[in-house]
């Protein structure tokens, strides 16, 4: 027992040494990105170490995911910054504290969405608009820290007049600034492709900060954090008034939902619970206390990080462990590190925030829905036209909007389709290349391959009639839904297929239904009495097994 009790004790030692070794790695990683997140959501770098602190804990104490990193996150800040800016404008408030109350609305909408189970949500959303969507946010982080590259005033303009504000004034670069910032950028791209281990961004901003200390940059005009660089985690809850916080909330469900999406596509991917499906209700409301902490110590909203996650997954992270002691190491720098930040160069900033960009940028996806789909192509063109031309919060909405009528449309381009029998089997198969099927005097095998609702049941109607009219083998005998594709039915759908019944025994048709597999609609055909208006004996497992017993009846 005691060499068990040894060995136990060697292998819990054994897997801390790795956690610790993954939580410097993902220090080293996190320290500049949540600096320079932070820069772009309009905050101080000390807020972005804070906005990690409070997404790791929240997250670790709730989240049932033990890789999971939540942070400030890049997605989002632009989409909360411009709005959230204008909002404290026009009521000649503070804009940090109402950053901070709108982190707490977002997690209380993210605790609402896991309580009431509502992880459906994150499916809303095509892969071609979050293509679209993550395009648009990259153009919008880029085209910010141009002026910070360059070393140019920028005032207070959207996107495309930012763009040409910035190409009237491009000769006014500062030389300095602009060779510091494509340094720094140059030596991440270069460490990131010699190994990713290798923390690029903050070699690049360690070395800006000790090329800003030695040769004194400042000098030359290139811009610094300063002494807002630091300060420390305070725990206070922001009230703002009601009518503020109310005027927020539109935005704050947007960005909730940017969240739902991201969240589960990276606890999708990096699930350490092989063959179990991620818990998304729990790990949504954990997202939610990472908001709600990130607010009350005056932090930012965030959310979950699919790089950082990667970082921890790719260091051999075990546990949790790996969050807390990553998060400790960055509430230390926030507290002995103001100093050092102060001389970190915004130029060196802008230049990790325009390598995340790149990174967000699905070049390979949006390439191969050129290739493979082109009216889902158009789909990533408007949802980045979106982003770019219409306030962040409004592009978001669209894009969801697209997504949704793209959805719709799918469903309602949903056919009826007859079937034949493959020579020599029992099987009835979609007419196609290569397949010579054989059909049955009198008999019609048909088949509806989408859910019938309001969307598409008059389709299916006509689809119907038009069987009957071309039908090559009459006289028409018997007709047999294949329905295994049907997983659902509505209550106009359910009218029309009973319609459809009627017309048929009008015409002396049998109608019979085979493969109804979906548990919902077997139900749904139960209570709409379909099952009935179809006797029972008329239902059948399969195309071959309703033929058999109908067909030959009929003769």
């Amino acid at each position: 027992m005691a060499f068990d009790g040894a060995g136990q004790d060697k292998q819990m030692l054994r897997a801390l040494r790795q956690d610790l070794a993954a939580a410097i790695a993902l220090a080293a990683v996190a320290i500049p990105s949540q600096m320079a997140t932070a820069h772009l959501a309009g905050f101080p770098p000390s807020a972005g170490l804070a906005a990690f602190v409070a997404g790791s804990a929240g997250f670790a104490l709730f989240g049932t995911n033990r890789l999971l990193v939540v942070c400030a996150d890049s997605t989002i800040a632009p989409i909360f910054a411009a709005e959230l800016a204008g909002l404290s404008q026009a009521a000649g408030t503070g804009y940090f504290e109402l950053a901070s109350s709108f982190a707490l609305i977002t997690g209380t909408i993210l605790i609402c969405i896991g309580v009431f189970r509502l992880g459906w949500l994150a499916d809303i959303v095509s892969i071609p608009v979050i293509a679209g969507f993550l395009a648009g946010i990259a153009a919008h982080i880029i085209v910010s820290q141009l002026p910070y590259l360059l070393g140019i005033a920028l005032p207070d303009h959207g996107l495309l007049q930012s763009l040409l504000w910035i190409g009237g004034h491009f000769k006014e670069t500062n030389p300095a600034s602009l060779a510091l910032g494509l340094g720094v950028l140059a030596a991440i791209a270069f460490l990131e492709l010699v190994s990713p281990r290798i923390p690029g961004a903050l070699a690049g901003i360690i070395a800006a900060a000790g090329a800003a200390y030695w040769f004194s940059l400042e000098r030359i005009g290139v811009a610094l954090l300063g002494a807002s660089a630091g300060g420390t985690l305070q725990l206070r809850l922001p009230l703002e008034p009601a009518a503020r916080i109310v005027s927020a909330i539109p935005l704050a469900i947007a960005v909730a939902a940017v969240i739902v999406v991201q969240t589960a596509a990276t606890l999708r991917t990096f699930n350490p619970r092989e063959g179990a499906p991620p818990s998304l209700g729990r790990d949504f409301a954990a997202v939610g206390a990472g908001n709600l902490l990130a607010g009350v110590l005056g932090a930012f909203a965030v959310n979950a990080s699919p790089p950082l996650t990667e970082t921890v997954t790719a260091s051999g992270g075990r546990s949790k462990f790996t969050l807390v002691a990553a998060a400790l190491l960055l509430l230390a720098l926030s507290y002995f590190g103001a100093k050092l930040m102060a001389f970190v160069p915004l130029p060196a900033i802008a230049a990790v925030l325009v390598f995340i960009a790149i990174r967000i940028l699905r070049l390979q996806t949006i390439a191969a829905i050129f290739r493979s789909s082109f009216g889902e192509f158009l789909l990533v063109i408007a949802t980045f036209a979106a982003i770019v031309a219409l306030p962040v919060g409004a592009g978001v909405g669209t894009g969801i909007v697209l997504s949704l009528l793209h959805g719709i449309w799918s469903m309602t381009r949903a056919r009826l389709i007859t079937f034949e029998k493959v020579p020599g089997t029992s099987i009835w198969w979609p007419p196609g290349p290569g397949l010579r099927g054989e059909t049955l005097e009198g008999v019609l095998v048909v088949a509806f391959q989408a859910p019938l609702t309001f969307l598409n049941a008059y389709e299916f109607q006509a689809g119907v009639r038009r069987a009957i009219t071309q039908s090559s083998v009459p006289p028409l005998r018997l007709i047999v839904i294949e329905a295994s594709s049907i997983a659902e039915i509505d209550y106009t759908a359910a009218q029309v297929l009973l319609q459809a019944v009627r017309e048929c025994a009008q015409h002396n048709i049998d109608i019979a239904i085979a493969r109804l597999e979906s548990l919902r609609a077997q139900e749904a055909f139960e209570r709409f009495g379909i099952i009935g208006a179809v006797p029972r004996d008329h239902v059948f497992r399969s195309v071959d097994e309703a033929i058999k017993a109908l067909a030959k009846k009929d003769e």
